[in-house]
């Protein structure tokens, strides 16, 4: 779907430049604070130290590595239905089929998030640079589930290690929600986690000895991709837009508030 929106900030329509930053979507706002900080971003020709520097979005012109940064007025979200060898990236240099490939709209949107090549099923993609951001901060605990076909049975004992958190190099898993997928021969498994640490499930499974032969996620953050054939995609009707949203907030609700929210533009 396509959603007018206005842009966040003081009443006097001027806004931080980090969040500024993040709303473009061009970085999170750590990852803008670290870019002001060093110095590669200037507003009107100046550079900007100040981490609490306000901008207005329709008057100031703000650069960032000699790039123009400008907020999208019209914000799409699609759910495509990612098919398999399809590289989770705007571009390939070595001429592989891209996600963009599957989806055509004329607005510039980008993936949220990504999926290995060879892992297929439900991605989000939007030019929503908020959003995007706080859909992908890895704080947040949106739902990510999937279907896993592994090269042997799964063990009860394995299961219960996974719902119980897989300690890996880059720290130990949430608990997992693990289900046997009825006629797999225990070798077709649901497993619904609420991070996502790069390869986890293909990690957490290769730490307890099985190969993931096929990766499909099924739903993320609730959404799914019933009635979206593979390869196919569909626009986000307003109710599910809105449904992320409240995610969002949501979840700085539990973290105490520690990053403001999103607002219902």
């Amino acid at each position: 779907m396509v959603m007018k929106r206005t842009v966040p900030g003081q009443p006097d329509g001027r806004m931080r430049l980090n969040r500024f930053l993040s709303v473009a979507g061009f970085a999170s706002r750590r990852k803008a604070d670290e870019m002001i900080r060093d110095g590669l971003v200037s507003v009107n020709g100046r550079v900007v130290l100040d981490m609490g520097h306000k901008v207005d979005p329709d008057a100031d012109s703000v650069f960032v590595h000699g790039r123009q940064i400008t907020v999208v007025r019209e914000c799409v979200y699609v759910l495509l239905n990612k098919p398999k060898d399809a590289i989770t990236t705007m571009s390939d240099e070595r001429g592989r089929r891209t996600v963009m490939d599957y989806v055509r709209v004329k607005e510039r949107i980008y993936p949220v998030g990504r999926l290995d090549r060879n892992t297929t099923g439900v991605l989000l993609l939007t030019n929503d640079g908020d959003l995007a951001n706080h859909l992908m901060h890895p704080r947040r605990e949106f739902t990510k589930a999937y279907k896993a076909t592994l090269d042997r049975p799964l063990s009860p004992e394995h299961a219960r290690m996974l719902s119980e958190g897989i300690r890996l190099p880059d720290g130990k898993t949430r608990p997992a929600e693990v289900v046997m997928i009825p006629g797999g021969k225990n070798r077709v498994v649901g497993i619904v986690i609420h991070e996502g640490k790069n390869r986890q499930i293909h990690r957490m499974f290769e730490v307890l000895g099985y190969t993931v032969e096929k990766l499909d996620r099924v739903a993320y953050a609730g959404l799914t991709y019933e009635g979206v054939p593979r390869g196919r995609w569909r626009s986000l009707t307003h109710r599910e837009v809105e449904y992320l949203k409240k995610l969002v907030v949501q979840g700085e609700q539990r973290e105490g508030g520690k990053h403001r929210g999103l607002r219902d533009d």
